[in-house]
């Protein structure tokens, strides 16, 4: 089985229903680090970074991530901290593509 960050996140149609909890949980245990779920629709993680300067780099690093894969995160910086939030809006929920935008947001 092809890890997540290795995969690519695909386009979301009208058939693309919201992950269920037994999805979602299976998925998180994939990822390598602690990411919370809220209300099974929202995937969310705070970054800790020793200044401002290294939080903002690895914002460019998760926007020009983000542009590949056409699945774009929130994304709030907090002087040296930076909460990532996914969800995928089109389904109403969380969608296999946040988990890999995660995957791929650990690997930076």
């Amino acid at each position: 089985m092809m890890e997540l960050k290795e995969r690519q996140c695909v386009p979301i149609n009208k058939e693309t229903k919201a992950l269920e909890e037994s999805e979602i949980n299976s998925l998180k245990n994939q990822l390598i680090t602690k990411w919370q779920i809220i209300e099974e629709i929202k995937l969310k993680k705070v970054f800790q970074f020793e200044n401002f300067k290294r939080a903002m780099a690895f914002v460019q690093e998760i926007g020009m991530l983000a542009e590949k894969e056409n699945h774009h995160p929130d994304i709030c910086i907090h002087y040296t901290s930076v909460e990532i939030i996914l969800t995928t809006h089109d389904v109403g929920g969380l969608s296999v593509n946040d988990f890999i935008i995660a995957a791929k947001i650990e690997d930076l």
